[in-house]
């Protein structure tokens, strides 16, 4: 997009002024958002040959000087062109060239353009270039220099996430020659940078469009960019529309390896098991499904980290994730104290996102798990001197490697030896251990000997062992002894306290079982919880031995001793002064005690004395010399004392044995000479920082320190140095000397108890490595840690408000932020126990873990709770000490509430039977709390249609749940899917009862809402008929019949059987077993019969829909069934009846044999039977609506031979209309016969059967046929015409033979009924009413009548009753319709045109005869289109001038005349036909010269060859109007029908009689008076009604009628029931009412009664009944048109006063009427609806 600043008006000529002033309009509607393109010279264009440019422009140029560019014509043609130049028409521009030029091929003319610019404005001109035939025009502009910016119109960003960034660069160009500043203005959450800058000509720079959305939205703002000349007035603008679409950014976590681990609280990365040393990784995924791109961290969760840091390292702390990417992020865990459980936390926070992700992170240090075979080692009696071994195993059960190490001298000064001293164990393996004895003195040794393990508990192993001498033989100890021996030895201390002793002992280990258990599951410190430790804290105060307990037997003082021995040769080593120091030992015991130490004679240490007797609560000194043998080496060993309490000498008293008690002193010396370097150690120390942080108890931590030298190794640590007593109290280093030989290790175990007081800093053990000239300094962290818990979701819990009874659920953390693991457990009141409960109740948790808790609050009544319970929590590994405690405030509210269905009903409609629906049931819950409930469903079935095969009904509706809880102020959707098993009316009552947090039922069923709904099969129903083709004549009641079209129809809506409706198909069918067993349903389709090569017979019948679902059907002939291909490989012969299937299955045709109906769709669907083959056919085929009925349609067809009388019988059953016995004239009933030949048939019904029924009914006429004989036209049909007349209310069953001349004889079974109540008078049989559906045209119909079938009902004798009805056009042609009428009907008008979508009112008017009779009339009306007519008559009248023509010419044939110049002969000459004005028609030609015979057969054959073949008439299409009606003698209709008798207008006119002469002759015979008969009475009637004709059309005589009305009455007939010859119809008063004369309307019978109740005239005048009676017809008429054509709407005259007439004012006569007979009018029933028409069906009232 260019944006430039508004220029200067250019100069030039007006129409270029104008333009200028166009585009400066644009330029300022355009100034905030300017998008004006510059247009730029283009390209060269070819003229004339010619090339040049369109246009110069002048763009850098200054006032008041002249400026010249040169316009290029280069000729590129062949020609040679000459051109006239028209210079520029202002003074601006000009020319410096002849006006004429001429411009040779391959030539180039350059004509100089020169502009004299006079102002700083915009110019523009043209030059014309004429040729010789066209001319262009090549424009001058110059341009004023302008800002002008490039920039984009539109420019979209990257999707972003929300709070996050995304940018898009485009370029920003000056296109002026012009310095431009510029400045943007940018819409949040839009930047742009730079937002300012100067733009040098043509310059191209960068920007940059920033995206930080704060919200996920869709943003679409403009940025405007103003921009000016530098220093001036910036008022130039471009918009820039900005795009950016903003959504949430959402990370997930994925862990690959156990998708399992995921707790409650969120995902679990568990690392298992892991080592002390060891590390193990462990990965997880970042995932991305959002579509924008995540920027996240990943950071521990505050609180709870270690004082060392944490033991997990994750290697990801931030980065980004795009979309629907992950990216890996890996976590070691590496413990560093054993038999612990580390948690920790990591939070994933994803900016912008709606959640936040914590990942937990778990593991657990394993340590070593030893054992031996034997914790004791009996070496029973060995001589003195004498050396015993044994072998145990130790074996590791844990999976990790174990490093050991025997706390025992095996240089010789112990008695025992254990070998290997020091090693290491391989997961879950095992190690051979040898056990030496070697007894230097006769005594019992007993020694409990500690394997150091590290990172594990130290195991002791029992060594016992008894020393005989020749002298002396003390008693032999045994395992047994040990067990009786005291647990308080007197060495249980010296492991702590290094004043007293450097043995291990094994009680200084023993803890509880308790506090084992807990060691293992969660203990990251050892401690030492006996009863000793309290009394040796106190005894570690002491400096002396005489401070000692009781518990300590034997003490020695000092434990360690450090020897150097100096010398300055290696001869100086036998020196007899070696260095020697003293050790104590007292004897706290009450009992004398022996101490005997155990000296190696090549070791360079020695004890003196080796024995000495020590009293009870005494003390004795030793001397320790160090006497090495090398110089330059270094040495150390542990001595050992056996301290043998005195006993008897009698052994008989096992009980008196006592165990000796053992201590030991730890020395180290070197031998190194003065200025002699002693060994540089090389060493390791693993870990050399030890944490301790839990409770005031003593812990403990091992370390190990490898030689990885080639030389020995001393350690010691500050022996000859004091550290501070508070200190050396509680931090211990044990041991606190020793020697490491090359590449083994030593275990070293540090001691303490945390307090208050220790350095936070930690303390620095100095450990001295070769006699302290190395040093390795070990930082141990004793903090003494407080337990400490967080309720990390508040203090105070607030729970919603809740229904009572209801529970409902918070969840709350608590979290342990101490380094101990804590134990906790809530206490609640026993009175809020029922309201409120917590899961867990109590539990441990970790260092640094947090533990979900699930509060459920239940109230017990309406109203507001405030509780308060204790957590209560301690460490586990002390359970004694104070414990701690928390309040956590509780805040509820207990309410009642309730549900309700948003909807009280809900109709599913019509569903498929088999098939599902479903429908959301919303449940609203408008309280303040939530409710959980049930829900439960009860179903009432109405209008239920069985089947046999249907199964006992079930609950056809289903919830897609049973209940569920709706949270308070919302909605609740129920899902309830409805499947039918049966065709009926379903009712549902769907209640509701409240639960409580157990299941509990709290309130009785409530109902929410009813749904109803109906299980339909798919259905449809034939809804009309027409027959077409051979059988066009045929009634459509006949057809109706002929087709059983109310057997098909009660098939298709009856309820299909199980295995119909199942499928879609049809179910397999074999023609083997024809007929088929499976189909239940079958029904005969007659197609009537016709000659053999007559027209096809086609029956078209609709189908309609009037179900709520579509229907799928489809018609199978039997080629189109699903044959079983099994029974067809059996190799049977074909039978008769698949023969004849395979030679008539081409007969019949449907069209179409498929489709689909919608809810309330008709289709047309055209069966045809051809008549190519004479006999009677017959062809089974299928009617299969999918999932639903299945019918099985028999189609019988009969084509006839040729001139073979044939009757078709459309049934051979009959049944007659029931008759009331007794009455006076029965009426006459037809049945009809049909001959479907083509030669006239002769019947004759048997008279014998006739004659022999009266036999046997008392010589009384039961059944008289009133045509016995006839004959029956080819295509006609004939009415056989019966009276029945009972004798007794039976049903009577007659077999009556009707013989066919030269043909069968048929016998038809006839049953009539008689009755003798009154109330069961038999009325005209009125079908049930199809439902009135809108009919659709069917094929070749031209038209379409608003009624098919009229019912007259109960009419009088010679009553007239009339019915309006419409034929509508629906053509786009003309029609030509015609009725062929009786003499009882008479349609007005009879025949007429018909426009295209006219619709033409007809009145019908039905008089019945004088004799009762039962009528089923079948009115034809022949629909031709004019076009056809017009076309026939042209072509008719063609042909009969050809014909007259050929009749008056002749052609001369004497062979002489042949060669006459002046005549043409031919054998078939062709005279031109005359014209209408020719003066030839005049003349007559002579005839010839022959015989008359001669002459006669030559103009016979003359008119055969030239005369074509008459022209056919067109073939009408026909429209079938079906009437009924029953008539009854006046007396008779008055007594049964007394109330409808004034309704009918009698007209007694000349109407043939059908009375019987036999019924005339039985009445005689009764005594009834006789009526005259014969030519007489015809004549006399004739006369009469021509007179009376002659003296009603008479206008004179009509005239007078209207002014004698009020004249009495001068003539009354009387009525003679016994006389049913018609009388005359008389002239009435307006006032009379006598009801056996006629019927009034009811309107002039309201005048009536008004007038007689305002005033009796004396006289009344008299009009006729039958021009009253042609008024309202008339009036009705006129009424109805109007209502079809859309000028009058019947149901707005009902509101108001008088109807409106305006659109009648040309018809002032029959508006006046109307106006007089304004009640008349009101009283029609009213409609709008021209097809259906009801108002036709309307009968005519008059009188």
């Amino acid at each position: 997009m260019l944006a430039e600043s508004e220029g200067s008006k250019p100069f030039g000529s007006e129409a270029l002024w104008k333009s200028s002033l166009i585009e400066n309009h644009v330029k300022q509607r355009a100034v905030t958002h300017l998008k004006h393109q510059r247009s730029a010279p283009g390209p060269k264009i070819c003229f004339l040959g010619l090339e040049t440019k369109p246009e110069l422009l002048w763009e850098d140029w200054d006032e008041d000087r002249e400026f010249t560019k040169s316009l290029t014509l280069k000729n590129v043609g062949l020609k040679l062109q000459k051109l006239h130049i028209r210079p520029p028409l202002t003074k601006f521009f000009s020319v410096s060239t002849y006006r004429n030029v001429a411009v040779s091929p391959g030539t180039t003319l350059s004509i100089p353009v020169t502009f004299r610019p006079v102002g700083k404005c915009n110019y523009e001109d043209s030059i014309e270039l004429q040729g010789k035939d066209s001319s262009f025009q090549v424009f001058l502009r110059a341009v004023v220099p302008s800002p002008a910016l490039e920039v984009p119109e539109t420019v979209l960003l990257p999707i972003c996430a929300v709070d996050q960034s995304t940018s898009a660069i485009f370029q920003l160009k000056n296109l002026s020659k012009l310095h431009t500043y510029f400045e943007w203005e940018c819409p949040e959450p839009f930047q742009v940078s730079p937002e300012e800058g100067v733009l040098k000509p043509s310059q191209e720079i960068q920007l940059m469009f920033l995206f930080h959305p704060k919200h996920a939205l869709w943003y679409n703002k403009h940025a405007f960019c103003h921009f000016g000349e530098e220093g001036e007035k910036i008022d130039c603008c471009a918009t820039v529309l900005l795009q950016g679409v903003a959504k949430y950014p959402c990370l997930q976590l994925r862990n690959p390896y156990s998708k399992a681990e995921l707790q409650d609280d969120g995902p679990v990365l568990n690392f298992g098991s892991v080592a002390v040393g060891q590390s193990l990784e462990k990965c997880f995924e970042i995932y991305n499904p959002s579509h924008v791109a995540a920027s996240f961290s990943l950071a521990r969760l505050p609180g709870g980290v270690p004082l060392l840091g944490s033991d997990f390292v994750c290697d990801v702390s931030s980065g980004k994730v795009a979309s629907g990417t992950s990216i890996s992020a890996k976590v070691s865990f590496a413990p560093t104290i054993a038999d612990s459980v580390s948690v920790e936390y990591l939070t994933l926070e994803c900016r912008g996102a709606l959640n936040k992700t914590v990942l937990k992170l778990i593991g657990n240090c394993a340590g070593p798990k030893l054992s031996f075979s034997s914790s004791v080692v009996d070496f029973g009696c060995v001589e003195v001197g004498a050396t015993v071994s044994q072998t145990i195993f130790m074996v590791s059960s844990s999976s990790i490697r174990a490093t050991y190490q025997w706390d025992l001298d095996c240089a010789g000064h112990s008695v025992f030896s254990i070998q290997p001293h020091c090693g290491t164990i391989p997961p879950k393996g095992c190690v051979t251990l040898t056990i030496i004895y070697h007894p230097t003195v006769p005594i019992a040794h007993y020694r409990s000997v500690p394997c150091l393990i590290l990172h594990g508990e130290p195991l002791f192993l029992n060594l016992i062992g008894t020393c005989h001498s020749d002298l002396h033989k003390p008693a032999v100890l045994r395992p047994e002894h040990l067990e009786d021996a005291e647990e308080d030895q007197s060495d249980i201390f010296s492991v702590l306290l290094p004043n007293y002793s450097t043995q291990l002992d094994p009680q200084a280990f023993c803890v509880s079982v308790n506090e084992k258990a807990s060691r293992q599951e969660s203990s990251s410190l050892r401690s030492m919880t006996s009863r000793e430790d309290i009394e040796q804290t106190v005894s570690a105060e002491m400096d002396t031995p005489s401070s000692s307990t009781p518990c300590t037997r034997v003490s020695v003082t000092p434990s360690e001793l450090l020897f150097i021995h100096i010398k300055s040769s290696f001869s100086s080593l036998s020196t007899p002064c070696p260095p020697s120091q003293g050790v104590a030992i007292t004897n706290h015991s009450p009992v004398k005690v022996t101490l005997v130490w155990t000296n190696s004679s090549h070791s360079p240490f020695s004890i003196s004395p080796s024995t000495r007797d020590l009293s009870p609560l005494k003390s004795t000194s030793f001397r320790v010399t160090y006497k090495p043998k090398e110089l330059n080496t270094l040495h150390a060993a542990q001595l050992e004392c056996m301290a043998i309490k005195e006993q008897n000498e009698s052994y008989e008293d096992d009980e008196q044995i006592c165990t000796p008690w053992c201590v030991i002193v730890r020395v180290i010396g070197h031998s190194f000479e003065n200025g002699k370097d002693h060994f540089y150690p090389h060493c390791s120390l693993e870990p050399n920082t030890v944490v301790f942080a839990g409770l005031s108890v003593r812990s403990y931590q091992t370390l190990l320190l490898t030689n990885t030298g080639t030389q020995p190794l001393t350690f010691c640590r500050n022996l000859n140095d004091c550290l501070d007593p508070a200190l050396e109290a509680s931090v211990s280093l044990v041991p606190r000397c020793g020697l490491v030989l090359p590449g083994k290790h030593q275990i070293l175990t540090i001691i303490t108890t945390p307090k208050e007081d220790l350095p936070q800093e930690g303390i620095n053990l100095c450990l001295h490595l070769n006699f302290d000239k190395y040093t390795k300094e070990i930082t141990v962290f004793s903090l003494l840690e407080k337990s400490c818990v967080s309720l990390m979701g508040g203090d105070t819990l607030y729970f919603q408000d809740t229904s009572v009874g209801s529970p409902t659920q918070q969840t709350h953390l608590i979290r342990n932020v101490c380094r101990i693991p804590l134990g906790f457990k809530w206490n609640i009141r026993w009175s809020d126990q029922e309201i409120i409960s917590v899961e867990p109740e109590d539990g441990e948790m970790q260092a640094n873990e947090s533990a979900k808790q699930t509060w459920t609050f239940k109230p017990m009544e309406e109203k507001t709770y405030i509780l308060e319970p204790i957590l209560t929590f301690w460490p586990i590994q002390d359970r004694d000490c104070n414990k701690s405690i928390l309040t956590l405030k509780i805040v509820g509210k207990g309410t009642k509430g309730s549900i309700q269905a948003l909807k009280d009903f809900i109709d599913m409609g019509d569903t498929l039977v088999g098939h599902s629906q479903s429908v959301d049931v919303p449940l609203v819950n408008n309280s303040t709390c939530s409710i959980s409930f049930t829900v439960s469903v009860e179903q009432i079935l109405q209008y239920e249609q069985f089947h046999q095969d249907l199964q006992p009904p079930t609950v056809a509706l289903q919830l897609d749940c049973e209940g569920g809880t709706v949270a308070a102020r919302s909605t609740f959707t129920l899902r309830a899917s409805f499947k039918p098993d049966r065709q009926s009316q379903y009712k549902w009552t769907i209640s509701y009862q409240t639960l409580s947090f157990i299941g509990e039922l709290l309130s009785p069923l409530q109902s929410l809402c009813e749904v109803h709904g109906k299980g339909v099969f798919p259905t449809m129903q034939v809804t009309d008929v027409s027959s077409g083709g051979g059988a066009a004549w045929l009634s459509k009641t006949y057809v109706w019949e002929l087709l059983s079209v109310d057997s098909l129809n009660a098939q298709l809506l009856s309820i299909p059987a199980p295995v119909e409706h199942t499928y879609r198909s049809p179910s397999q069918h074999s023609m083997r077993t024809y007929p088929t067993t499976l189909i239940k349903a079958m029904l005969d389709f007659n197609f009537s019969a016709s000659p053999l090569n007559s027209e096809t017979s086609t029956f078209t019948l609709v189908f309609y829909n009037p179900g709520s679902i579509p229907v799928e059907w489809t018609i199978l002939f039997p080629d189109d069934q699903q044959v079983d291909f099994k029974q067809w490989s059996q190799g049977e012969e074909i039978c008769h009846n698949e023969l004849e299937q395979m030679q008539v299955v081409d007969l019949f045709s449907v069209s179409p044999l498929s489709g689909t109906l919608l809810s309330g769709q008709q289709k047309s669907v055209q069966i045809s039977y051809s008549h190519v083959v004479a006999g009677t056919h017959k062809l089974p085929i299928i009617l299969k609506i999918s999932h639903g009925r299945e019918i099985l349609l028999h189609f019988h067809g009969v084509t006839v031979e040729p001139q073979t009388p044939h009757l078709y019988f459309l049934s051979k059953h009959h049944v007659f209309t029931p008759i009331m016995i007794g009455g006076l004239t029965p009426p006459v009933q037809t049945y009809d016969l049909y001959n479907g030949g083509d030669v006239p048939v002769h019947y004759e019904v048997d008279a014998e059967v006739l004659s022999q029924l009266q036999e046997h009914n008392f010589n009384q006429p039961l059944l008289c046929c009133l045509n016995p004989v006839g004959v029956v036209l080819p295509g006609m049909m004939a009415k056989l015409e019966f009276i029945f007349s009972p004798l007794e209310a039976k049903m009577h069953y007659m077999d009556v033979p009707i013989h066919i001349r030269h043909g069968d004889t048929t016998v038809v079974r006839f049953d009539a009924c008689g009755f003798g109540t009154q109330t069961d008078v038999f009325q005209i049989n009125h079908a049930e009413p199809l439902p009135r559906v809108r009919r659709i045209p069917l094929p070749q119909q031209f038209a379409f009548l608003s009624v098919d079938s009229m019912s007259l009902g109960e009419i009088p004798v010679c009553s007239q009753s009339s019915r309006i009805f419409f034929l509508t056009n629906m053509s786009a042609k003309e029609i030509f319709f015609k009725w062929c009428l009786t003499q009882v009907i008479r349609i007005q008008p009879k025949r007429g045109l018909a426009r295209p979508g006219e619709s033409i009112s007809c009145v019908l008017t039905f008089t019945p005869t004088d004799y009762p009779a039962i009528y089923h009339l079948d009115i034809i009306c022949q629909l031709t289109q004019q076009a056809a007519l017009v076309q026939y008559s042209d072509a008719l009248q063609q042909w009969e001038q050809e014909r007259e023509q050929q009749r008056n010419e002749f052609t001369i044939t004497e062979r002489d005349l042949a060669e006459s110049p002046k005549f043409v002969t031919d054998k078939k000459p062709i005279i031109p036909p005359q014209t209408k004005g020719s003066s030839l028609g005049k003349y007559k030609t002579l005839p010839p010269i022959c015989s008359k015979i001669a002459r006669a057969e030559q103009r016979a054959q003359n008119e055969a060859v030239k005369l074509g073949k008459r022209p056919t008439p067109p073939r009408p299409t026909l429209l079938h109007l079906e009437l009924k009606a029953r008539s009854y003698r006046s007396q008779e209709y008055l007594r049964y029908f007394p109330d409808n008798f004034n309704n009918h207008y009698r007209c007694f006119q000349t109407v043939k009689p059908l009375r019987p002469k036999m019924l005339s002759e039985t009445l005689l015979q009764e005594g009834r008076p006789s009526q005259t008969l014969g030519p007489e009475r015809k004549f006399l009637e004739h006369v009469i009604t021509s007179l009376l004709r002659s003296v009603l059309d008479d206008d004179a005589f009509t005239q007078s009628l209207l002014t004698i009305a009020s004249k009495p009455l001068f003539y009354k007939p009387k009525v003679i029931f016994s006389a049913p010859a018609p009388v005359p119809q008389p002239l009435i008063p307006l006032v009379e009412t006598n009801p056996e004369l006629h019927v009034r309307a009811d309107s002039v019978g309201m005048a009536g009664s008004s007038s007689m109740k305002l005033k009796i005239p004396p006289r009344v005048e008299h009009i006729p009944v039958g021009v009253f009676n042609d008024i309202l017809l008339n009036t009705i008429q006129n009424l109805m048109v109007e209502v079809v054509r859309g000028d009058w709407d019947l149901m707005e005259q009902f509101s108001m006063s008088s109807p409106t007439i305006s659109s009648r004012s040309k018809r002032q006569s029959v508006a006046k009427v109307k106006k007089e007979d304004k009640e008349t009018i009101q009283s029609i029933p009213t409609t709008a609806d021209s097809e259906a028409s009801p108002p036709a069906e309307q009968q005519t009232q008059t009188s």
